[in-house]
C-alpha cells in the first residue's frame, strides 16, 4: 500500500504530521468532554483518598495526550538531527 505523502505527492510530510497531531488533540479533548458529561458524580477510594469517579478515565486520557506530545517532540528532534547529519556528508 502506497503512502499519499512524500515528495511525489506534493504534500509536505512534516505539515501532514502537524495536522494529524492537532486532530488527535482535538479528538482527545472531545473524548474528555464526553467522559465528563457521561460519568456519574460518584466517588471511589484510591490510595486512601476519595476521588471523583470521572477523574480516573480523564487521567488515562491525559496520559495518552502526554504520550502524543512527547512523540511529536521526539519526531521533531529526530528530523532536526537527521537534517544536520545529512548536511555533514
Amino acid at each position: 500500500m502506497q503512502s499519499s505523502e512524500g515528495p511525489e505527492s506534493g504534500i509536505d510530510p512534516a505539515r501532514s504530521r502537524d495536522r494529524k497531531f492537532w486532530i488527535a488533540l482535538a479528538l482527545f479533548g472531545i473524548l474528555a468532554v464526553v467522559i465528563w458529561f457521561t460519568f456519574g458524580e460518584g466517588t471511589v477510594f484510591v490510595f486512601g483518598r476519595h476521588v471523583q469517579l470521572r477523574l480516573i478515565p480523564l487521567f488515562v486520557i491525559a496520559t495518552f495526550v502526554f504520550r502524543t506530545v512527547m512523540a511529536r517532540e521526539a519526531d521533531k528532534i529526530r528530523q532536526k538531527s537527521d537534517g544536520e547529519w545529512q548536511g555533514k556528508l
